[in-house]
């Protein structure tokens, strides 16, 4: 069975109450409820972890006990060689997810250490963002109901 991780960065715990005009009111475990009930439904197993801390995604991501990701790096997205680094060395598809568009945001989040070497991208389409990630991954490992 297919294994996907769900690697959530900084401040992302408190969704649902952080700056609730971007980011909305849904909470980051409504979120992870809402995609485990998904990937029931489409035959593939979902794991989650989210860190404030640079290096516990990074070695989150080394176990390599997943077949692919969702990644949120959040603020890492635009600050991160060694996130994106850690992403290369295990060599696995991931997605990128963000609940905002970076790029109708301020300039520094213009930048992206992530995107180039990401499967594909949603952005801007709030938690929805990580459900059409996870049906894009399931296709790709051959689900037929995605």
């Amino acid at each position: 069975m297919t294994r996907i991780l769900v690697l959530q960065g900084p401040n992302l715990d408190l969704l649902g109450t952080r700056q609730p005009q971007l980011y909305g009111t849904e909470t980051l475990a409504e979120i992870h409820a809402s995609l485990a009930e998904h990937a029931r439904r489409l035959g593939v197993e979902i794991d989650f972890f989210q860190s404030n801390h640079e290096g516990a995604l990074i070695d989150r991501l080394h176990a390599r006990d997943f077949d692919a990701a969702i990644v949120n790096a959040a603020a890492y997205t635009h600050t991160s060689v060694a996130l994106r680094d850690a992403l290369l060395a295990i060599a696995l598809p991931f997605v990128e997810v963000h609940l905002t568009d970076p790029w109708t945001r301020e300039p520094f989040r213009h930048v992206n250490f992530l995107h180039d070497i990401a499967v594909e991208t949603f952005a801007g389409r709030g938690s929805h963002g990580y459900h059409l990630a996870l049906e894009s991954l399931a296709r790709r490992f051959g689900a037929t109901d995605a």
